[in-house]
């Protein structure tokens, strides 16, 4: 039974790869995006901190806004992770189902 499993595994491994390849390529070029704008927030905030542009009530406006940014690409990056964990669910049965009609000879029905 071993021999029957590998091709199996193989096609499992396939799917998540492509899923997971696909998802960390887009996920990326969004992280990069983000975390490059938090940072120049964060640069713009200590020079006028520095420069004395931005008093102490300003600051604390300031670095709340940016704490507030920064959760939002969080809650983001979450939701997305949701997005490829279910993408990946898909694939996997997917793969399943059809390695098993395959392996009986018959057609099953689309995973639900």
């Amino acid at each position: 039974m071993r021999h029957r499993r590998e091709p199996l595994v193989q096609a499992l491994l396939d799917a998540a790869r492509e899923v997971i390849g696909d998802d960390v390529s887009r996920l990326r070029g969004f992280v990069r995006a983000q975390l490059d704008a938090l940072a120049q927030q964060a640069v713009f905030i200590a020079a006028g901190i520095v420069d004395g542009s931005i008093d102490p009530p300003m600051q604390r406006h300031f670095l709340d806004a940016l704490a507030e940014m920064t959760r939002s690409f969080v809650n983001t990056l979450v939701g997305l992770g949701e997005i490829a964990a279910e993408r990946l669910w898909n694939a996997l049965v997917a793969a399943l189902w059809d390695g098993i009609s395959r392996l009986a000879s018959i057609s099953l029905p689309p995973h639900p």
